[in-house]
């Protein structure tokens, strides 16, 4: 037989329902008795210890009414009717001591000091060849729940199933279809899904639900992004209506938020994130009155990243030893691998560019001019700043990747990788700086999977180095790093990461919170970025940049309703006797770049049509489409095309 166990929140945030479905795979009646004990588990390890103590939940007593039972204020009932009930204090043994031996105790009531006491229910089933048999729990605060147990139960399956179906339509807003090769990645991108949607506290978006049961602005702006591409541009809103209101007078706005208000400490990230939010959630939604009820913070955060870039821009700044500090944003420890020490992080600089960037384009957007301009000013001035600096602390130095912060000149690819999105700013750096970059982290990180060095741990942020090697054109790479990095779910049915990636997992050490919706919306937005994104620069929707060659196997790539700035993306993707074909539907606002179609092709030239109209295919195997929809079809230069009409040159039909 099987056993599958499902929990559902029902209506209410206080109730659930638990279902133990048994099926029986045998060609004979089997007679199997299931038991649903209830008992002090440690449910939260001491690896989640961060804010949140570690140990065993208590049980001092419980009472068995009716068919209710009742666990320390909280009710159990059975819907499903239990042929047998007993409960034990831990000084008489746990409950598992009589279920072994197929007996339970006669206690119907039982208190204990120590907070061990357990019981059980008992159910004799009786399952058919090849059919199955539910059982029922419904579980609660006791102001939640029916006294009228069969009213519980149809109101109980109901709410189960509409549970079930309302969480269908939420992780099918958008339709992603990859053949085997690809169907963990599909799997994974909506459990994650789930998971940001699930970690939310109300409104705001928060990393976890044990050790980081906060709202940082760092991690809701990277998964709002996420869920903006997945459709889910509600939960987006209303984050930032709920969020924008804690920025303090100053124009700072707090990294963090949770029930007892707004965190005070400095993380100079903070404001640029809270535009880019705003940003993105315009760019998708066109919602301009929700942009323009929060206009006035925008405007003070816009103020605030001004007054702290002047800060580094005094005579002082302009001596020798603190010149490569100038027009930078003051130290602080946004990014945690500084929080021992306060430093000139560049994820700060980048953030707070991207959020001038933003910012111009809102007040465009928005219809306001003056702010336009003034802006731009600003804007363009910090980044020069910005791009000296980066320089200058190359030079002294001597290294030639993209530093992390300008005190040490340390690698961080994983940090740097906000320069290439969403700041946006790899066509402002020097190529061989990014390039260098990422070559050293991919030596580094393949070495580390192939177990040619030792390393401890790693954190699962690096998926945002998959996204990096796709706007760097480095497909395989994209690929190989991505199925590494799927290695690491934990456990591996359940599509997810903790925090820290620990090489001995049998150790008890810090994992964050398991699963990690920030680290769930990396991985999001990565594999996205293997299907499609949208290019720096020229502002083109590349298609299939990250894509292996192996997902152009039998259907290939389906994609369906993918979020885009310009709209709802449909396309497919397949490969067949060596010709691909790529179909983009309409529906979708071709940018003002165009489409740039990117499959993976063999190297070599290639001939290509669009709609039957020859279509030019460059060197690096980039096609550009710029009205839709668009069928192409591409082949190596040189093969035959042959057309089937199914008839011969006089008509008749054709084998």
């Amino acid at each position: 037989f099987t056993l599958e166990v499902t929990a559902v929140a029902l209506d209410q945030r206080n109730r659930a329902a638990l279902r133990y479905r048994l099926t029986n795979l045998t060609t004979r009646p089997i007679a199997p008795r299931l038991y649903l004990a209830i008992r002090p588990l440690q449910v939260n390890p001491p690896s989640q210890f961060l804010n949140t103590p570690g140990g065993a939940g208590r049980i001092e007593s419980i009472d068995q009414d009716g068919p209710t039972e009742t666990v320390d204020g909280l009710r159990v009932t059975p819907l499903t009717e239990p042929s047998s009930f007993g409960a034990t204090a831990f000084d008489a043994g746990d409950i598992l001591v009589p279920v072994a031996k197929g007996l339970l105790p006669g206690a119907r009531q039982v208190a204990d000091p120590g907070g061990r006491a357990s019981a059980a229910f008992g159910y004799d089933l009786n399952v058919d060849p090849g059919a199955s048999r539910d059982v029922w729990v419904e579980v609660g605060e006791p102001r939640s729940l029916t006294p009228s147990v069969p009213k519980v139960v149809g109101r109980g399956i109901e709410g189960f199933e509409d549970t079930a179906a309302s969480w269908r339509a939420q992780l099918d807003r958008v339709a992603i279809g990859l053949p085997g090769e690809g169907l963990d990645l599909v799997r994974s991108a909506k459990s994650n899904l789930a998971y940001i949607l699930m970690s939310r506290d109300g409104p705001a978006l928060r990393p976890g639900t044990r050790s980081y049961a906060r709202s940082w602005i760092r991690d809701g702006a990277m998964m709002a992004a996420a869920l903006l591409r997945l459709g889910h541009a509600e939960e987006v809103r209303d984050y930032l209506r709920w969020y924008a209101p804690y920025q303090f007078a100053n124009g700072e706005v707090p990294c963090c938020v949770d029930r007892r208000g707004a965190d005070p400490v400095a993380e100079n990230d903070s404001d640029g994130e809270l535009l880019f939010l705003a940003a993105e959630y315009l760019r998708y939604t066109r919602d301009r009155p929700t942009v323009a009820a929060v206009w006035p913070r925008l405007a003070a955060s816009v103020a605030y990243i001004e007054n702290l870039r002047q800060q580094r821009r005094t005579d002082a700044y302009r001596m020798p030893d603190k010149l490569a500090l100038f027009g930078l944003l003051p130290e602080s420890i946004s990014h945690e691998g500084y929080s021992a020490k306060p430093m000139h992080s560049y994820w700060d600089d980048f953030w707070a560019l991207k959020g001038l960037e933003d910012a111009v384009w809102m007040a465009g957007a928005l219809g306001h001019s003056d702010e336009a301009a003034r802006w731009s000013a600003i804007r363009d001035e910090f980044r020069a700043d910005l791009l000296a600096s980066i320089a200058r602390v190359r030079a002294e130095k001597g290294i030639d990747y993209l530093p992390g912060c300008a005190e040490l000149g340390d690698f961080d690819p994983t940090s740097s990788t906000v320069a290439l999105w969403p700041a946006g700013a790899s066509g402002d750096l020097p190529r061989a700086a990014v390039e260098a970059t990422w070559e050293r982290y991919w030596h580094e990180v393949a070495a580390r999977f192939t177990g040619n060095v030792h390393w401890d741990a790693y954190t699962p942020y690096e998926w945002r180095n998959v996204g990096a090697f796709v706007r760097l054109g480095w497909r395989d790479r994209a690929a190989r790093l991505a199925e590494w990095l799927m290695a690491a779910l934990m456990p591996a049915g359940w599509n997810q990461w903790p925090e820290i990636v620990w090489h001995d997992q049998e150790k008890a050490r810090f994992l964050g919170d398991l699963p990690h919706a920030w680290v769930g919306s990396d991985f999001i937005r990565s594999f996205l970025d293997m299907l499609a994104y949208e290019r720096d620069g020229d502002g083109a929707l590349v298609l299939g940049a990250g894509v292996p060659a192996q997902w152009l196997t039998g259907e290939g790539i389906r994609i369906r309703r993918l979020r885009t700035p310009y709209g709802e993306l449909s396309f497919t993707m397949s490969r067949e006797a060596g010709v691909v074909r790529v179909r983009v539907e309409a529906g979708l606002r071709v940018p003002s770049g165009g489409i740039a179609l990117r499959p993976p092709l063999p190297p070599g030239p290639h001939v290509a049509t669009v709609d039957g109209t020859p279509l030019v295919v460059s060197p690096s195997g980039e096609l550009m489409v710029r009205s839709l929809p668009a069928d192409v079809v591409i082949r190596p230069q040189g093969a035959a095309t042959i057309q089937d009409s199914g008839r011969d040159d006089k008509g008749k039909r054709c084998p």
